[in-house]
């Protein structure tokens, strides 16, 4: 069987991540425990996941010319990922995310340095990658006129385009329909729909962002799993997977890989949901973004004790 041919276009940065017992308040000094420089980045992150979970895998990009640049591409080529549709932005510092984590959960902030350098003279210089791929993976680390044109310029070549909506922004009317698979969690959700979307609340406001454009609306619920809208506007729900969370970082990026390779080598929507949880589940019980990615190896072994113990 042929491997799922995955583009990935979007950010890549390197992550410093500290980690302490308690997030710091305004004006208050914590003492942390340790510090690591991680390779992540939305984009990047999402390319190993795909290339690890056994997508051929392509990403197109940029970096500074400096060390964190360097690391960042050795590290995507020791995955398997295909680096040359990454540029070397001179004069620029690689992107820099700046991540905490504390009691089970992360805040991050990030700086763009060359992701902002992510042009479209890019997306043209890589057009043969986009002709070759299955499906086109996106995300907003990057400006955003960007990802619209090579949202534009995938579905003029026939490609299928997955666009995950974050970090939420405004967006402009156009590139809603050109998305194939809008993927927002739900906080991003309520920032694009203008809508609550607590409890009852949900299914209207993903009605809107259907009616915004998308093809189809998948929401991420974090550890409640998943939902998603059927062609006739039902709302079903996909729990999610109980686990030891180790680092939630990376998660989302993630899901958003096996969703995209679940769906481009064939599955359905709630097949593509289903394998997407399961190797999320799995990307928390390991430290680090890039580095707690799950094999495919390892999502078969989890599905496989899934099965025998009627999880």
């Amino acid at each position: 069987m042929n491997k799922p041919k995955l583009v990935v276009i979007g950010s890549l940065n390197m992550d410093i991540v500290v980690e302490t017992d308690s997030y710091p308040q305004i004006g208050e000094t914590v003492m942390g425990e340790r510090i690591r420089f991680i390779p992540g980045g939305k984009g990047a992150n999402q390319a190993v996941a795909g290339a690890r979970l056994g997508a051929e895998t392509a990403m197109i990009g940029a970096v500074g010319e400096d060390a964190f640049g360097e690391e960042l591409l050795r590290c995507l080529q020791e995955d398997g990922v295909d680096v040359s549709g990454i540029k070397r932005v001179a004069g620029m510092a690689t992107g820099v995310a700046s991540i905490y984590v504390a009691e089970g959960d992360n805040s991050i902030i990030v700086v763009p340095g060359a992701n902002s350098r992510v042009e479209p003279a890019d997306i043209d210089r890589c057009e043969d990658k986009l002709r070759q791929a299955d499906i086109v993976l996106l995300q907003l680390e990057i400006p955003v006129e960007t990802v619209v044109y090579a949202a534009r310029k995938a579905k003029s070549l026939g490609k299928t385009v997955v666009l995950n909506p974050a970090p939420a922004q405004p967006l402009p009317d156009e590139l809603f329909g050109l998305v194939d698979y809008m993927t927002p969690n739900r906080t991003e959700l309520g920032r694009y729909t203008g809508m609550d979307t607590e409890g009852e609340a949900l299914k209207p406001a993903m009605r809107r962002m259907k009616e915004m454009g998308a093809a189809h609306i998948v929401t991420t619920l974090g550890a409640d799993g998943s939902t998603y809208l059927d062609d006739n506007g039902s709302m079903h729900t996909i729990t999610g997977y109980k686990v030891p969370v180790v680092d939630t970082t990376g998660a989302g990026d993630c899901y958003n890989a096996g969703l995209a390779l679940s769906i481009a080598s064939g599955r359905s929507l709630e097949e593509a949901i289903a394998f997407a949880s399961l190797v999320s589940a799995l990307a928390v019980t390991k430290f680090g973004a890039q580095e707690g990615m799950p094999t495919e190896a390892e999502a078969r072994r989890f599905a496989e004790e899934q099965q025998k113990t009627g999880a």
